[in-house]
């Protein structure tokens, strides 16, 4: 029996039981964690997002599109997931969460809250993801992207969000949040949680359509487009509470 190989043809060392041990521990914590997240999250965010004191900007984008009564597709950064998810509970929404284990924590978080939740990203499950956004859009539902996750980088997009624009037939509404104080986790969206009393601002930007021709010339030129309106609806939020963007 050969050896397992490193990716430059190397011998990789066997795991040693320490290793074995760390990551068996690694698997219990992550099963705990999940479910108390599960469990103790959304009473805990409920009770901060009571505390908040939030506004709406540009809000003519989101009512010229339906205002959440008909399908469309509503994109926000993977870091900004918390600031909205207590204000749209209970409604016709879907969130594209990956299979990933943030996205299972992201899941139980938002099953919570009423939220319906797809399973699939653009590494895995895509196909599946698509059919169901297509269900989906028959009840039209608001189906929630967050177009940098679930690796990041930060703020970075591939065509995937263009092109489910593109094979649905949604129109594209960027979604950009900021508060003026928070926590911030040391992770590579710097997740963002307003504290206790936050002001917290919504902004919608301009709605963003692909015509179902669209090459890849379009899509590239759609991605790069919902990108800055997505950058330009919280660089508006923030100056709205005379602050500098958090990035």
């Amino acid at each position: 029996m050969s050896e397992p190989k490193t990716k430059a043809g190397a011998t990789k060392p066997p795991e040693t039981w320490r290793q074995a041990r760390r990551r068996r521990m690694r698997i219990i914590r992550r099963t705990i964690g999940l479910t108390l997240i599960g469990q103790l999250g959304p009473p805990a965010l409920r009770r901060l997002h009571g505390s908040w004191k939030t506004e709406r900007l540009d809000v003519h984008h989101w009512e010229a599109i339906g205002g959440g009564n008909q399908g469309v597709l509503l994109a926000l950064w993977h870091g900004r997931m918390v600031c909205g998810m207590p204000d749209y509970a209970g409604r016709k929404f879907a969130v594209l969460v990956s299979h990933s284990h943030d996205g299972e924590l992201i899941a139980r978080m938002l099953a919570r809250f009423g939220y319906r939740t797809i399973r699939g990203s653009s590494s895995k499950g895509g196909a599946r993801a698509v059919r169901e956004m297509l269900g989906e859009m028959e009840k039209d539902a608001v189906i929630v992207i967050t177009p940098d996750g679930p690796r990041g980088p930060r703020h970075s997009m591939n065509p995937g969000l263009a092109w489910m624009a593109r094979e649905t037939g949604l129109p594209v509404i960027p979604l950009g949040y900021a508060c003026d104080k928070a926590w911030r986790l040391k992770s590579w969206d710097r997740f963002t949680i307003p504290k206790f009393g936050a002001r917290v601002v919504t902004c919608y930007g301009e709605p963003l359509s692909v015509a179902k021709d669209a090459g890849s010339a379009e899509l590239a030129r759609a991605t790069e487009t919902i990108r800055e309106r997505l950058l330009g609806a919280e660089t508006r939020a923030f100056t709205h509470l005379s602050r500098e963007p958090d990035w």
